[in-house]
Order: structure tokens, then sequence, then C-alpha cells
């Protein structure tokens, strides 16, 4: 079973992603890393094969490059009954 765990950025640059993906697949070796640079967040996707992810020694490592990354919450927004809509 794959665990994804989703991050806010601050990378900007392809290049930097491209930088971090590469230190990351070194670091953590299970992590399968991606970036969306498109997103207004710039997500940082982390996939992983063994169980769940390490979120503060990841956020350290983008830290240690000078980066920001924090967890981006799955909330789902819900709404109220009345609020649905049926077609009869």
């Amino acid at each position: 079973m794959y665990m994804v765990e989703v991050f806010k950025t601050n990378v900007e640059e392809q290049h930097h992603a491209s930088m971090l993906i590469a230190q990351i697949h070194k670091t953590f070796t299970d992590y399968i890393a991606n970036f969306d640079l498109e997103d207004c967040d710039r997500i940082l996707r982390i996939k992983s094969s063994t169980g769940s992810v390490q979120c503060f020694p990841l956020i350290d490592l983008l830290h240690d490059f000078g980066f920001t990354a924090e967890v981006l919450s799955d909330d789902i927004a819900v709404l109220p009954i009345h609020h649905i809509i049926t077609m009869h």
C-alpha cells in the first residue's frame, strides 16, 4: 500500500525542483517525489512504498536548501444537508 503526502512549498524554478527531487530520492530511497510548480501552492507530492511519509525530516531537507514546505491538510469540505440539490 502506498502512502502519499502533499506539501505546499516556495519552490519556483524547475531546476530547483529537479535538484530537490534528486536529493529526496537519494535521502529517502523509498520515496517517489514530484513537483507541480504550476499550482499556486507549488505542490510537492511524496509517495512512499513502505509506509508513512516522514514529514519533518523532509521539511528539514528542503529547509537545508533554503526552501519552505508545509503539509497540506486533506480536509474535505462537507456541505450541510440543506445545500444538497436533488433532481426528481
